[in-house]
């Protein structure tokens, strides 16, 4: 696909979703996708666009047209075109998947390897440093104003850390630079939906640093929080936004854990590596998916039940390029 128009041309209702538990990413290529559309009604002769994402943090905001997104499925619209944003399996699309089924036309437009292909047209870019950088280039630039502008740079420095993750590649910096050119405030947008923490989440981020475990020869760290605790602090999983990245940074680490526990005995877990471990093929053994340095997963048992499951699958990842004998010399 080189372009959007030759898609949504013409279709009169258009939906557009995300994928549950909605990323900066997700939020960022959704919101901008739909600022585009009905900036173009006329122009592509549609008549609605609605944009389907479940709830998520108050620092997204600061985006134009957040105020429009539907956090319920509760209308049985017809549509003539669905499109999937940042969302690797038809799973993943959460309550919104009913009007995948019924539209007359499906697209996925995304970036993760581990994506299925599961609609009637498939731009998956692997190579994307996120699904917004995808976007992106499937827009005329003439036609990205500052506030869509906004939504992509906030999806693209959400999914490359803020350029430092080894998914950035030139293109993204040229990208970035347009989408600056625009005049958006890329500090603000930085500090405000990356950085910035309430003091409840610091608690938490807090308890689970110092709460964390070393494992495999201190190659793996892994941290936990139950159900209880997350009540204890009245936090939601998008307080716990950042917390597997800062356990990343560990000296000596080369994959970090953290699970919460979702329900009794379910678990989201979510992995990311510093390069050398593929946590994605772990995530799809497991049912989920992800990029070969960030990905999840839901597992189901006890807390220590998905930490034995998953490192016998780091381990034989880490004995096959020699890393735990090299740290035992």
């Amino acid at each position: 696909m080189e372009n959007i128009k030759e898609h949504v041309y013409g279709a009169r209702k258009i939906a557009i979703a995300g994928h549950v538990r909605p990323d900066g990413d997700c939020i960022g290529s959704s919101t901008a996708l739909y600022q585009y559309l009905k900036r173009n009604l006329n122009r592509f002769e549609i008549e609605k666009v609605d944009l389907y994402l479940e709830p998520f943090g108050n620092e997204f905001r600061i985006l134009n047209s957040v105020e429009d997104v539907k956090h319920r499925t509760e209308s049985e619209e017809i549509y003539d075109l669905f499109i999937s944003l940042d969302c690797a399996s038809l799973d993943r699309l959460g309550d919104a998947v009913k009007y995948f089924h019924s539209a007359n036309k499906t697209l996925n437009i995304d970036h993760h390897i581990s994506n299925t292909n599961f609609a009637d047209v498939n731009h998956v870019v692997p190579e994307a440093s996120s699904t917004s950088e995808v976007v992106f280039t499937l827009l005329e630039e003439d036609q990205i104003t500052k506030e869509i502008a906004s939504s992509l740079y906030v999806g693209i420095i959400h999914d490359t850390g803020v350029f430092k993750h080894a998914n950035t590649t030139e293109k993204t910096m040229n990208i970035a630079g347009k989408l600056m050119s625009k005049g958006i405030d890329f500090t603000r947008l930085i500090n405000d939906t990356f950085y910035a923490k309430t003091y409840m989440q610091n608690q938490v981020l807090g308890r689970c640093l110092m709460e964390s475990i070393l494992v495999l020869d201190g190659k793996v760290i892994v941290s936990t929080i139950s159900r209880k605790m997350l009540d204890f602090y009245q936090a939601a999983p998008t307080d716990l936004d950042g917390i597997v990245d800062q356990l990343r940074v560990t000296k000596g680490v080369e994959v970090a854990i953290f699970i919460y526990e979702t329900k009794p005995n379910e678990f989201k877990v979510s992995m990311r590596s510093n390069g050398k471990i593929n946590v994605s093929k772990i995530a799809v053994y497991f049912g989920g998916g992800g990029h070969v340095q960030a990905a999840g997963c839901t597992m189901y048992g006890l807390a220590t039940d998905v930490i034995n499951n998953l490192t016998p699958h780091i381990e034989a990842q880490l004995n096959e390029i020699g890393a735990l004998k090299e740290f035992d010399h």
